[in-house]
């Protein structure tokens, strides 16, 4: 069956269940649902699981942080494709290869390792999330936050992630002064607000390899006034990448003085310690400022207590690294806790686009970290931003459509 007549039929499907639905009451109704949807999910059973590549092109050269060298133009992500038996497909990052996982998958109805008010229900299948939660969301004609329960999605910021330490790696030719490489910075800030970004985060730790210490934070310092004047109706935020130490730190955050940042991120190699000092420092001199910590080797256990001491705000660990389900039990616990989320998408747009539906189904989300990036392999849909927030695709699963062949 083609895709079009299927979304079809589904289509028509689902506006019969609809048209039932408003004459019952909404436990009765959130019933049938939920019955109807375990219905169409246990018809299609997994036929194929199949790879392929993709290069995502990021839309400039992008350089050093505080900890790796040059990043490049963008890089190659590897996909899986589920396809039905009933002709249904959907893909994502990554998916299992281990040759069991796939001899597991296959055979599988979809009912039967995947829920849609839990995600993936089966630790063997669990390789497979996103694919999952995207061949989910086609067969119920869903986007995936509606899979998850929001009907209108919750809209949340995003910020653009793509300024490095750009005056250090020029476009064409040497940089013949400082002033000449921070114009260069400009440009790439001035490229993002107007794709519609009113957050940039800027790296800073510039003297943790790449310059002496002290003319390195002078350089930092340097950098997030400049962007704060050129751009004042935008927000910033800054990354260390642990380039600091807590005095590094502070030094850091007393140079720019009366600048508001949105947040702090992994300003160090996390510790009880060091962050009770920062802390105590920042809820007297800054507090309105975020700490953002989780991206960099998390240790679950460790970000646990600092968010238990209120010692950290926004919990960072990766969207794909963590898991896509594993994401959907964690933020009702860290809402419980008092902690927000902000998943960590460097690097691949399609992460970006990920976490915009976590966060249209769940909230807590303090920004999205966005990407942008341009692939000949991938129709990303229609996804937007729209007055600095990232607005979720409404079509079917997350709304993006791989054009290469598999």
């Amino acid at each position: 069956m083609n895709r079009r007549l299927f979304m079809n039929q589904l289509a028509k499907g689902t506006f019969s269940a609809t048209a039932v639905g408003t004459s019952l009451s909404a436990s009765a109704a959130d019933y049938l649902l939920n019955t109807s949807n375990a219905g169409e999910l246990a018809s299609h059973t997994i036929a194929d699981i199949s790879y392929t590549d993709v290069q995502l092109k990021w839309p400039r050269f992008v350089g050093k942080n505080g900890r790796r060298d040059i990043h490049g133009y963008g890089p190659k992500v590897s996909v899986c494709v589920l396809t039905t038996d009933q002709g249904a497909k959907g893909w994502g990052m990554h998916g299992s290869r281990n040759a069991e996982a796939i001899a597991y998958l296959k055979g599988k109805r979809v009912s039967e390792v995947f829920q849609p008010s839990l995600g993936v229900t089966d630790s063997k299948a669990l390789g497979f999330d996103v694919p999952l939660h995207d061949l989910a969301g086609v067969i119920l004609n869903k986007p995936v936050y509606e899979l998850m329960g929001q009907k209108k999605p919750i809209l949340t910021k995003c910020y653009s992630g793509m300024i490095y330490f750009d005056e250090l790696e020029p476009k064409e030719g040497p940089v013949k002064t400082t002033a000449d490489g921070l114009d260069r910075l400009l440009e790439n800030c001035r490229h993002d607000y107007e794709l519609g970004y009113r957050q940039l985060k800027l790296k800073i730790g510039r003297g943790n390899i790449w310059m002496p210490k002290e003319e390195g934070l002078k350089r930092d310092i340097e950098v997030t006034k400049l962007v704060a004047k050129t751009f004042p109706d935008v927000e910033i935020l800054v990354d260390a990448n642990d380039g600091f130490t807590v005095d590094t730190t502070i030094a850091y955050l007393k140079g720019i003085g009366d600048i508001p940042l949105f947040w702090m991120e992994e300003p160090f190699a996390e510790t009880v310690a060091d962050y009770q000092k920062l802390r105590a420092w920042t809820n007297a001199n800054k507090p309105q400022m975020l700490l953002a910590d989780g991206e960099a080797d998390p240790r679950q256990e460790l970000l646990r207590e600092l968010e238990d001491r209120k010692l950290i705000d926004v919990h960072l660990t990766d969207m794909i690294g963590y898991g896509f389900t594993p994401w959907r039990k964690l933020m009702p616990e860290l809402k419980s806790r008092g902690i927000l989320a902000s998943p960590h998408a460097f690097g691949e747009l399609l992460k970006s686009y990920y976490c915009a539906h976590l966060a249209g189904a769940l909230g807590n989300t303090v920004t999205i970290e966005g990407v942008p990036a341009t692939c000949e392999a991938i129709d990303f849909g229609k996804y937007t931003i729209k007055k600095g927030q990232f607005v979720p695709s409404p079509d079917p699963g997350f709304g993006m459509t791989l054009l290469k062949k598999v």
